[in-house]
């Protein structure tokens, strides 16, 4: 075997492990089921509203409650209705809580009759999820004597929360301590819990109010994607804190809690809460008050927790006490969450998003594109538009890099030459080589600084693409209908024209079941490549030949607004380029090239006899 074809082979096995290497690193997004599996089974335990003591500082929010068959009469107990311009649910009588919550302004799909995207769920339901607020009692107080999750509340005031329109509730434990729990809501997603209680028992009691979070099992759309964080989010003192379910579930076991957990001591101001793709539960306390942030796991029940409790208080007998805590439950929208930032004072709360070690770039780069999309109206143009803005600030720095390549290209024909004469003494080759270089000045090493300079920006709007909600269901022309989606078309069914569907990701097909707009990437990387000069190595030419369609098939399955980007760029880079080696002297016939290359191949194969080996080579039979 001649080394041609071992370095052919060589460089085939090479590219197909670096596709397989970089599926592994960044897996496709798997379509959510449509059905999802069954929530494991959980199994009783203390509540909080049992007579279960509570430790002497206070300090201790109930566990929230599992799935039993007391849940019926939890409905019976009737339910408050949550009506806003984006949000409707309800709130449960039995204990208080808000347990049922939809996003009136984002469907699950992109079909326009789709469900509406569900955040809270009670009890019962597969994943449940809600927020319950209360009490915890300290001293001689008991649990009994304070709200719990299945306390039957009483509307006072109220019949539908609305903006404008809050409801009040209220318990009397029938021991001289009456609750009363007011539950406002905004246009937009922050809800605000007013608790009080007025004491009547002829005795000082030791209170300390709390709100938590309580997720049953792990979400049922879960990424597990590296690039995205899933899981606990906290602020503390201006320290933002982050933590995976698996991480939750690996804390140390905490006897006083009954749950694995880690308590931090808040001193000024923070917030607790737990952060999906693109929907977020907060429990934002006081901004200028202390209080106690615990996250913890209940194993036996299954059921991971964010509380927010504040310092316990004493009331003595004919005083009222009362405390207020915000709940924000929605969407991550970058306006919305800035807004609460900087007029309703919640720190830092736009670091609520998923901005990534590379926030430097990703924050501005959104910011960039948020207000070309709302300056042109289409998230697609929008991404056109910012690579225009990124090209035209690199474009100083990448303007020796291309003048490097235009003379690099002019001295082809002088390094044919030295190929000829150095023939495989690669040593000879390399030192005629650099004295070329040296001789007409040029760096070959130049011509990466593009490439160098576009890998974290690169990185950057892949985060921001992947993670930020404005790129959701966004669409640009055509059959792009969600730009943070792959392409959904493929070569491997004609883009829908044949009767049967391409692969699905559970095919090894799928890897290259590639769209239309991956395809349009893979010609603009290989024309862009015809304006590079060629590596004097032949096996690193023949993988650099190789290059473009390798990234075809590796960005393949990636959202379309990042091969948008990419297109986009490849384009900018090409035009550049192009126009700049025509300035100084250097025609590229880009065209001309590959019909030259082709003629070439076709000689060469006419030239050969059917064993492979040239004529006039001198083989013997």
């Amino acid at each position: 075997m001649d080394d041609q074809n071992k370095n052919l082979i060589l460089a085939t096995a090479l590219s197909f492990l670096v596709i397989l290497v970089w599926f592994v690193l960044f897996p496709p997004e798997e379509p959510s089921p449509n059905a999802q599996p069954p929530e494991l089974p959980v199994s009783s335990a203390p509540i909080a509203g049992s007579s279960t003591p509570a430790p002497a500082t206070a300090t201790t929010a109930p566990s929230a409650p599992g799935a039993t068959a007391a849940d019926a009469s939890i409905e019976d107990m009737g339910r408050i209705a949550i009506d806003t311009p984006r949000l409707d649910g309800a709130i449960a009588l039995a204990g208080g809580r808000i347990d049922t919550l939809r996003l009136k302004d984002y469907r699950q799909t992109i079909e326009p009759d789709s469900p509406e995207v569900s955040l809270l769920r009670p009890t019962g339901e597969e994943h449940a999820y809600y927020a319950l607020f209360g009490w915890a009692p300290g001293g001689s107080l008991g649990f009994d004597a304070v709200p719990g999750a299945r306390t039957p509340w009483r509307v006072e005031e109220g019949e539908t929360l609305a903006p404008g329109s809050p409801v009040t509730l209220v318990w009397d434990n029938g021991a001289g301590l009456v609750f009363r729990r007011t539950i406002a809501v905004d246009e937009d997603y922050m809800f605000t819990v007013t608790q009080s209680v007025t004491n009547t028992s002829g005795a000082t009691v030791r209170l300390a109010p709390y709100g938590l979070v309580a997720r049953h099992g792990l979400p049922p759309d879960l990424k597990n994607f590296f690039i995205l964080h899933e899981g606990l989010i906290q602020m503390a003192d201006g320290t933002l804190t982050e933590a995976d379910y698996d991480d939750i579930a690996d804390y140390p076991y905490d006897e006083t809690l009954g749950a694995r957990a880690e308590v931090t001591p808040v001193e000024r101001s923070g917030w607790i809460g737990f952060t999906d793709h693109y929907w977020m539960t907060t429990l934002i306390p006081d901004q200028q008050s202390a209080f106690r942030a615990v996250a913890k796991y209940d194993a036996r029940r299954d059921i991971y927790q964010a509380e927010a409790i504040m310092p316990a208080r004493d009331l003595a007998n004919g005083e009222t006490a009362s405390s207020t805590i915000r709940f924000f439950a929605g969407a991550k929208e970058w306006e919305t969450i800035r807004r609460y930032q900087n007029e309703e004072g919640v720190e830092r709360f736009v670091d609520s998003i998923d901005w990534g070690w590379f926030f430097f770039l990703t924050k501005p780069i959104f910011m960039a594109l948020h207000w070309l999309n709302k300056l042109i109206g289409n998230m697609g143009w929008a991404i056109i538009g910012l690579t225009v803005i990124i090209k035209a600030i690199l474009f100083p720095l990448a303007y020796k890099s291309y003048v490097s390549m235009a003379k690099m290209k002019e001295l082809q024909p002088e390094m044919e030459k030295i190929k000829e004469r150095a023939g495989d003494d690669r040593q000879k080759l390399q030192q005629e080589m650099m004295a070329l270089y040296r001789k007409e000045k040029v760096n070959p090493a130049s011509g990466c600084l593009p490439i160098l300079l576009q890998i974290p920006i690169f990185f950057s709007l892949y985060k921001v693409i992947f993670v930020t909600l404005e790129l959701r269901h966004a669409p640009w022309i055509l059959w792009i209908r969600d730009l943070s989606a792959p392409d959904p078309t493929s070569w491997m069914n004609l883009f829908g024209l044949l009767p049967w569907d391409a692969p699905g990701p559970d095919s090894i097909l799928y890897l290259f079941s590639i769209g239309a707009l991956p395809i349009v990437l893979g010609i603009t990387m290989w024309l862009q490549q015809k304006l590079n000069p060629a590596p004097a190595d032949p096996t690193q030419a023949m993988i650099f030949a190789w290059m473009p369609w390798i990234f075809m098939f590796m960005l393949g399955h990636f959202a379309s607004g990042l091969i948008l980007y990419w297109i986009a760029n490849n384009t900018l880079t090409f035009i550049q380029q192009y126009t700049i080696m025509r300035m100084h002297g250097y025609k590229p016939d880009v065209f001309g090239n590959i019909l030259a290359s082709f003629r070439r191949n076709r000689k060469a194969n006419e030239d050969k006899p059917a064993g492979g080996r040239t004529k006039g080579s001198g083989a013997k039979k």
